[in-house]
């Protein structure tokens, strides 16, 4: 039977690298790439038709930074498909990180350079700001327009003899201590991309406790340190010219420096074959190379509390729950503004 998969962000990077990835391993696949910027989605869809011809590759606007973008896509995606095999979650953003190069320098040169480049601890920081909709925007975009979008596609995810995927991309930087139930969206902290993948870590365990037994199961991985455009943006490019030896040298002593996206993708890879009720639901499947480049996965335990697990999920229901109340009041006074016109004109 033809598998349905949806990567979100899979224009480039770890992104594009899965879907080639999925596409080798079974070219039957019907993919589609979901993405904010469609003049990048086609390119990406043109580069995998390139090396594989026959394969199946739709394209879908979707910025999950966007509440009516969201809604908007999971109604094109339930005209389009009956069924959902895999959701791949994996677009993401990180605006304007700052290092404190202070700090850089003194790790880059302390037994901490290792743990520093795999989880920036204490040394990145970003600026994030208010979106249309009113909310933390690496909020929506990394975990809540994710959120909804599951909840828009149930009905294709949940269905009878069926088991379907939902797979989360994380991070290493997905921090216990960055993360407050009572501030979710990090609206008074420093590191808002550090909260939203420790809650993403949260919201997959809840998925599965409240999901498995419909037939959804959840799974998160870490890419380990990849070479991204988001890598990219963290530091000048001068920075990069003059690390990047080091890195490769420091990789030989840690198997957590993936660099490429194509082993950055490994974990995501892993997982398209693996029986997902073998799987378990509290460790976090890293993305691993050994000094030699070979790529391998690992599951790790996460650092989680299932009581506030199920606090977040409760809260990002009622937040959806206060989103749909608030389009429907927008949508009825719009109706009752055209009606008025219409009557006016009479």
């Amino acid at each position: 039977m033809e598998r349905t998969v949806i990567v979100t962000g899979a224009n480039s990077g770890i992104g594009l690298a899965l879907c080639e990835r999925l596409l080798t391993e079974d070219s039957t696949l019907r993919l589609c790439l979901a993405c904010r910027n469609m003049q990048r989605a086609q390119a990406a869809r043109s580069a995998l038709l390139t090396s594989h011809p026959d394969a199946r590759v739709d394209l879908l606007h979707l910025d999950v930074g966007s509440v009516q973008s969201v809604l908007t896509a999971a109604q094109e995606v339930k005209t389009r498909y009956s069924r959902i095999d895999f959701l791949y979650l994996n677009a993401g953003i990180m605006p304007n990180p700052q290092v404190d190069v202070r700090a850089f320098f003194n790790g880059l040169f302390s037994r901490n350079v290792v743990n520093m480049f795999a989880t920036g601890e204490g040394l990145l920081t970003q600026q994030d700001q208010i979106n249309s909709d009113g909310l933390q925007e690496v909020f929506t975009t990394n975990l809540f327009g994710h959120f909804l979008l599951i909840r828009e596609l149930e009905s294709l995810l949940c269905q009878a003899g069926q088991v379907s995927r939902v797979v989360w991309t994380s991070s290493s930087n997905a921090r216990r201590s960055a993360f407050s139930i009572d501030d979710m969206q990090h609206r008074n902290g420093t590191e808002p991309y550090s909260s939203s993948k420790y809650a993403s870590d949260m919201l997959s365990v809840a998925i599965n406790r409240h999901k498995n037994s419909q037939g959804l199961f959840s799974s998160v991985i870490c890419p380990g340190l990849v070479m991204t455009n988001l890598t990219y943006g963290i530091l000048p490019s001068f920075f990069w010219t003059l690390i990047m030896p080091i890195m490769w040298l420091v990789r030989i002593f840690t198997n957590t420096f993936t660099l490429t996206p194509y082993n950055g993708a490994e974990a995501l890879h892993w997982l398209f074959l693996q029986n997902p009720e073998c799987l378990d639901p509290r460790a976090k499947y890293h993305s691993l190379s050994s000094g030699l480049g070979k790529s391998y996965t690992q599951p790790r335990q996460m650092d989680i509390d299932e009581e506030m697990c199920e606090v977040l999920y409760s809260k990002l229901l009622e937040l959806e729950k206060d989103f749909r109340r608030t389009l429907s009041e927008r949508n009825a006074g719009k109706e009752a503004h055209v009606q008025t016109a219409g009557d006016e004109e009479k």
